[in-house]
């Protein structure tokens, strides 16, 4: 039952209980006193109150017919988030940036109200921001290298014995240790966009997954990272920040949109109920009327449970999902999606979520330039609209991919080389006596 149902039940519940202890003459068979009817009066007031509350499970649909219904945000079928979308983003190139600006719009709105003491009130609800600090980061690993590091029967064996003999003491350990990281600083600054560049066995994804709180047991981890200044023991890292693998790890046999349905599930949807409430209760203060569409869509993706599928279907807009949308993923047994079409599906999994870190690893493996173009772009919309936060590794982006970067980390032998702005990166290098050569992409000479 509905809470609006709810309250008219109770309301016409109370009137039926008391037009039952009155005669037919209209008396009253029970008398009240004062202070009884100034409790009924106030409790009155308070269910009128309650019920002028804004619905956040209520939205404006328009029909088929192009009229206006009010409806359950909780019960829209397929058709029709298929036209709120058509609405909404037309052209996935195009309309995402706008649409996000109108979401942005709406909550950043300012209306002032002018109250008997000429005082002025906000609307506007702030968006949060994530900012991540590393200090002196340092991981360290103990290996075998060389032929012992192959994984054969006979190393096996005589791994699984060195391991006995140096449990009792008997034998010192035969593996050699490596540095991965050695003693990194820097920031990862919220709205904007983080490129993370570097020669293979640099250290990228070890440092990503530090950031993420994800590093492997077996690793000697000493440092510090904090999320708005909170340590790592202080929360959970995984509720904040979505780390993306390079490597696709799904279920096979579950369609590409069950698939991302099924992840926006999992991570809940975070604080955005509870700001979409208290944006709908300051709107509703200042008689303001947020638009049928953006609000619908909102409500959708803030309240938990079925409606997350609308979320669904904008993923599945924006990274250019739809034409396989009810494909099965698929593995080495079970045909499925493309090499490039899976990599998007592990990219959309994570952006069902609420994290407002983006921890990218190599993304762009398995796509052509203009699909790694167009799926960067959407996330600087995402980050430079929304607040968010983003720090991704690509292996040698195309100029115009890289252009869309604010900032760069350079990487090279577990030590940072550069941090900084994008614009000032080829300044710093010739001023050291690197130039760049006139033909040659800003990515691919730093990689070297």
């Amino acid at each position: 039952m509905e809470r609006n149902d709810l309250y008219q039940f109770s309301n016409s519940f109370r009137a039926n209980s008391s037009s039952r202890w009155r005669d037919s003459g209209g008396y009253n068979v029970f008398s009240k006193s004062q202070r009884e009817q100034e409790n009924e009066d106030e409790e009155d007031l308070k269910w009128a109150a309650i019920e002028r509350l804004p619905s956040v499970r209520k939205g404006l649909v328009t029909t088929s017919d192009g009229k206006m219904a009010n409806v359950d945000i909780t019960k829209l079928g397929p058709e029709q988030r298929k036209h709120l979308m058509d609405r909404l983003i037309k052209h996935a190139e195009k309309d995402n940036e706008s649409f996000l600006l109108k979401v942005r719009e709406r909550l950043d709105r300012q209306e002032i109200l002018l109250s008997a003491v000429s005082l002025a009130d906000l609307v506007g609800i702030e968006i949060p921001k994530l900012e991540v600090r590393f200090e002196h980061l340092k991981v360290k690993a103990e290996a075998y290298i060389g032929s012992r590091a192959l994984p054969s029967f006979f190393n096996f064996f005589i791994n699984y014995l060195e391991s006995i003999l140096y449990g009792l003491h008997l034998l010192s350990s035969r593996k050699k240790h490596l540095s991965i990281l050695r003693d990194v600083s820097g920031i990862i600054r919220p709205c904007r966009m983080t490129l993370l560049l570097g020669p293979p066995s640099s250290g990228k994804t070890t440092l990503l997954l530090a950031l993420a709180g994800k590093l492997d047991r077996d690793l000697e981890f000493s440092g510090r990272v904090t999320y708005n200044g909170h340590e790592m023991d202080d929360f959970v890292p995984q509720r904040t920040a979505a780390y993306i693998g390079q490597h696709d790890v799904h279920i096979p046999e579950m369609t590409v949109r069950e698939t991302i349905a099924f992840s926006a599930r999992c991570q809940g949807v975070g604080p955005r109920f509870e700001m979409l409430a208290e944006l709908s209760k300051r709107e509703k203060a200042a008689n303001i009327t947020p638009d049928p569409d953006i609000d619908v869509f909102m409500k959708a993706t803030s309240v938990a449970g079925k409606e997350t599928s609308v979320l669904t279907d904008y993923i599945l807009k924006i990274l250019g999902l739809e034409i396989c949308a009810d494909t099965m993923v698929g593995n080495e047994l079970i045909r499925g999606v493309s090499g490039g079409q899976k990599k998007r599906v592990t990219t959309g999994e994570m952006l069902a979520g609420p994290a407002k870190l983006l921890l990218m690893d190599e993304i762009s493996t398995g796509l052509d330039s203009s699909t790694t173009y167009q799926i960067v772009k959407s996330l600087r919309q995402f980050v430079h609209i929304l607040n968010g936060t983003a720090f991704i590794s690509l292996l040698q982006p195309a100029p115009e991919t890289y252009d869309l970067f604010d900032d760069i980390i350079l990487l090279s032998d577990g030590h940072i080389v550069y941090q900084g702005p994008r614009e000032h990166v080829l300044e710093f290098f010739e001023s050291i006596g690197f130039k760049c050569p006139t033909r040659k992409g800003v990515a691919d000479f730093l990689q070297e």
